[in-house]
């Protein structure tokens, strides 16, 4: 599957959007281009601008996986490349399932970068044997096409091999291998101090079920430049919308909640797209919580980062990556950033960087595929092209009633009323048109009502000329 670099090779991306495309926050929150999880573009963004070359162009498939579309796809793309995080979970197994459906079709090559397994932290994976038969299935298909499957870490590893898989590379996650080969991540403080500015990061069940919620609040009370960074699609609706439908939405502990002090002092954000998230982080001292994405962003912007690790799926990519982490099981009552802040090492971060990324780029190279720092230009046209764009700022709490911030809320839904009154319009005309041509059919009897009228006139008949005869 060696590339031939004599001519163009596109490649068919799995994610959201491209990292070109500016879209506005109302039409991304409606079209939900971070699939329900903004961690989702880290991944997908690092890995188009890795894949994009002088050669490959790299096209993103909006998360459509209809296999449907397989011929199509077979016809005008020379690979599909899959950045997966944790996909083998009871609640994606559909998704895998439409997924393996759609790659059984194709004739191409296919690449999964980082799927993992998501269990607890005990890297027990009895909660994953019913979904078994679909992990099979999806593995067997992507192996069929590609060299290997790259997998997250240790747990994922083992947990492929013991069903019997042996074509499995550990690689980690293409998001921390955005910059190359270069990764520098400095300490700008001495210590952590009232004064710092510190963003923090957890997901709704870590807030709810596993102390998360403790650990905010005395944070904040003794950190007032604390900001919460949501990346569920709930926290962006509610950070914007004001919206609570989601059941998410009745998490008040959550700092994206309407009633959290955090929202009421504008001290949380969602971010839409991962360069505008990247950029804040550079202004912050430390960031910590239980979203491996929300702090591997802190890290590409330089920013120190521990994580708080709550599963599988986040402790095995801290062990492979040697990413500061505690277990969020584990956890002093009084957890202080401070403490955190001080016995973060980054050392084995930095030193091992250069030889995952080689093990990366050789886990692309094996499956024929190239990469910018190899075979381009080391990523530079892709930044060049991305710093020219204005994407739109983090999202936050919706707390002022000035004319700027209603603007852009109310226009787009304006536009939204126009358009689905243009489509109630062109279906009322549909269903009339429908409905005339039902009416004319029904006025014109079938040829079997004839041929029965017919016969019931001319028994009658015949009976009474031959009556008529006697």
């Amino acid at each position: 599957m060696s590339p031939n670099v004599h001519h163009a090779r596109r490649v068919l991306l799995r994610s959201g959007k491209s990292p070109y495309d500016v879209v506005p926050v109302e039409e991304a929150l409606h079209r939900d281009v971070i699939a329900t999880n903004a961690g989702n573009l880290i991944f997908s963004d690092a890995a188009h601008k890795i894949l994009e070359t002088p050669h490959t162009e790299v096209v993103s498939n909006g998360m459509r996986a209809d296999a449907a579309m397989a011929a199509r796809i077979n016809e005008e793309y020379d690979a599909f490349v899959v950045p997966l995080a944790n996909a083998f979970r009871p609640s994606f197994e559909t998704g895998l399932q439409r997924l393996t459906r759609l790659i059984g079709k194709l004739r191409i090559p296919v690449v999964v970068l980082g799927i993992g397994a998501q269990t607890g932290l005990s890297y027990d994976p009895a909660r994953l044997k019913p979904m078994e038969p679909t992990v099979r299935e999806f593995v067997s298909a992507v192996l069929d096409r590609s060299a290997s499957i790259g997998v997250r870490g240790e747990f994922t590893e083992k947990y492929l091999k013991d069903m019997g898989f042996r074509d499995v590379e550990i690689i980690g996650c293409p998001s921390m291998f955005l910059y190359g080969k270069e990764l520098t991540v400095d300490k700008r403080v001495p210590a952590l101090t009232p004064e710092s500015r510190i963003a923090i990061n957890g997901s709704h069940s870590a807030v709810q079920k596993q102390g998360l919620d403790r650990v905010i609040t005395r944070t904040h009370a003794r950190y007032p430049h604390l900001r919460f960074v949501g990346q569920n699609l709930s926290d962006a609706r509610q950070l914007h919308w004001r919206d609570l439908s989601d059941a998410n939405g009745r998490v008040t502990a959550m700092p994206t909640h309407p009633d959290h002090p955090m929202y009421r002092e504008d001290k949380v954000r969602v971010y839409i797209d991962p360069v505008t998230w990247i950029d804040d982080l550079r202004d912050f001292d430390f960031s910590f919580g239980s979203r491996i994405h929300g702090n591997i962003a802190a890290l590409l912007a330089g920013t120190p980062a521990t994580v708080l690790c709550a599963d599988s799926r986040t402790l095995e990519l801290c062990r492979y990556f040697d990413i500061p982490h505690r277990r969020i099981d584990n956890l002093p009552e009084d957890l202080d950033p401070a403490r955190l802040y001080e016995e973060a090492d980054f050392s084995a971060l930095i030193g091992g960087h250069q030889e995952r990324f080689e093990r990366f780029t050789a886990f692309l190279d094996s499956n024929g595929l190239e990469n910018t720092f190899t075979h381009g230009d080391g990523g530079a046209a892709f930044d060049e092209r991305m710093g020219s764009l204005s994407f739109p700022a983090g999202l936050r709490p919706w707390n002022d009633s000035d004319v700027a911030s209603l603007t852009s809320r109310f226009g787009w839904l304006q536009s939204r009323i126009v358009e689905l009154s243009q489509d109630n319009a062109k279906l009322r005309r549909d269903m009339a048109r429908a409905n005339a041509s039902a009416k004319a059919a029904a006025a014109v009897p079938p040829p079997s009502v004839y041929r029965r009228a017919r016969r019931a006139v001319g028994r009658p008949l015949r009976k009474a000329l031959q009556s008529g005869g006697k």
